[in-house]
Order: C-alpha cells, then structure tokens, then sequence
C-alpha cells in the first residue's frame, strides 16, 4: 500500500489525521469514550504499520516505546 517515498509522506500525514481526530475526540468526549479508544487503536495500527515499512520496528518493545512516546506527546497537547 505504502510503497514508494510519495507513500511515505502519505502515511505520515494519515497518521497526523488520525492523531488530530483523536485528540478532538477526546477533548469533546473523553479520554475513555469508545469512539477516542477506537481512535487511538486506530493510530496505533498506522504508527506500527509505518514502523514496519521503515524497517524500525523490529522488535515489539521498540513498537511499544513509539507509541508511549506519542501518547505522552498527545496528553501534554491535550492538556494545553
């Protein structure tokens, strides 16, 4: 699906899409409503997706790192 650098950038900016959605989303309903948890599952699946197009996920705990280090990086915005 991701294939070529074009793709790259693609993916990239899904990922943003779906990080923007779920951030809304949890702002208007909540961090533990089913549509932001469906979000975040969502976000997760494009982020390892990426990871292991770019060859950087090789491991599952590097996967679980990333994806810390992102949702750290949306409860300081959402706190803002």
């Amino acid at each position: 699906m991701y294939e070529n650098s074009n793709n790259h950038s693609d993916m990239i900016e899904e990922i943003k899409v779906k990080r923007e959605l779920m951030i809304e989303c949890a702002n208007t309903l909540g961090f533990t409503s089913e549509a932001t948890i469906k979000y975040s599952q969502e976000l997760d699946e494009l982020i390892n997706k990426y990871h292991r197009m770019m060859g950087q996920a090789s491991t599952p705990c590097e996967e679980i790192k990333f994806a810390f280090k992102h949702m750290v990086m949306v409860y300081q915005k959402v706190l803002v």
